[in-house]
């Protein structure tokens, strides 16, 4: 089976990727904010409905829905957190799991036309992930985050190099912390993009926010 997204598109939709849910929006319309983010220059969309407040069942469903169409009609990749039945129920692009999430390998093959971005934070699970068959991977966290309360030790764009240099040449994206003071040496490091949450979400304008942050990460 072929898949809709090939390597040189999915370098490019990963340039600067959104990574959302309701509870990340300080209380505005996910919609509203996914929808204005896009029009700053968001390439790629993941839908994170995690943490407190977080939406379930049918309520979650819906959401998803609407997201779901809003990428479809922008032609942005529509990628789904670590629940293989929403992103078959929404009919995404793909799916994004971490290192404690089932193991790539078993997600891949029984979605063969989905992307599979993986989680990685060293050299040895970017390895594996790779040969389990991910088509990218998110590094991180680059900075210190309050987003995902789990989050590793910061590791900084140097592990990206650290990547780079042990001969992962899967497409990259830098996550954890990210926004526009620092986006451009995650890029530098050798990612393809950065991954964001609050710099957008949280922001007093997504719309802005994203076109400050794809102008920091263009042309470098």
């Amino acid at each position: 089976m072929i898949r809709k997204w090939d390597e040189a598109q999915l370098r490019e939709a990963l340039r600067l990727y959104l990574v959302m849910g309701s509870p990340n929006c300080n209380g505005a319309d996910p919609y509203a904010v996914l929808e204005a983010a896009i029009y700053g220059g968001v390439t790629m969309f993941q839908l994170r409905e995690k943490g407190p407040g977080a939406l379930q069942g049918p309520e979650r469903l819906a959401l998803g829905s609407r997201l779901r169409r809003l990428c479809a009609q922008r032609g942005i990749p529509f990628i789904v957190n670590d629940d293989e039945r929403l992103a078959l129920e929404l009919e995404a692009d793909g799916i994004h799991i971490g290192q404690e999430d089932e193991a790539a390998a078993a997600v891949r093959k029984r979605l063969p036309q989905m992307i599979v971005g993986v989680s990685a934070h060293d050299l040895g699970e970017a390895q594996s992930a790779l040969s389990d068959g991910a088509d990218y991977l998110g590094v991180g966290p680059q900075y210190a985050t309050r987003t995902k309360l789990d989050a590793r030790e910061v590791q900084g764009p140097a592990g990206i190099a650290l990547l780079r240099a042990g001969g992962i040449a899967l497409p990259l994206v830098g996550i954890g912390g990210i926004d526009a003071s620092n986006a451009s040496h995650v890029i530098r490091a050798g990612a393809d993009g950065v991954a964001v949450v609050s710099a957008i979400a949280a922001a007093s304008s997504p719309r802005e926010a994203a076109a400050e942050l794809r102008e920091r990460i263009v042309n470098l």
